[in-house]
């Protein structure tokens, strides 16, 4: 949500409303030990005025996946499904 919000505001986007419904999944991994294994996020963004097109939008939430230090941080894979609520 912070490297969302960062680049959001780098291209001058009013940011009203962020909220996440992100699933985490509790699985046997490789080695046959439970560990969280892949966790969904599924944001929900409401913008102020001027909101980006939906493409627009979806390159917003690529770079911020790619760019987030606790997405690069972690061994659970992490996806971003932004169009669940749509």
């Amino acid at each position: 949500m912070l490297t969302f919000l960062a680049i959001a505001a780098r291209k001058r986007l009013v940011v009203d409303r962020y909220r996440d419904a992100a699933v985490g999944f509790l699985e046997k991994n490789a080695d046959g030990k439970l560990a969280v294994t892949r966790v969904v996020l599924r944001p929900e963004v409401s913008f102020g005025s001027g909101p980006p097109s939906p493409e627009g939008l979806e390159k917003i939430h690529e770079l911020a996946h790619k760019e987030c230090f606790i997405a690069n941080s972690v061994r659970t894979s992490v996806t971003v499904d932004a169009g669940w609520g749509s």
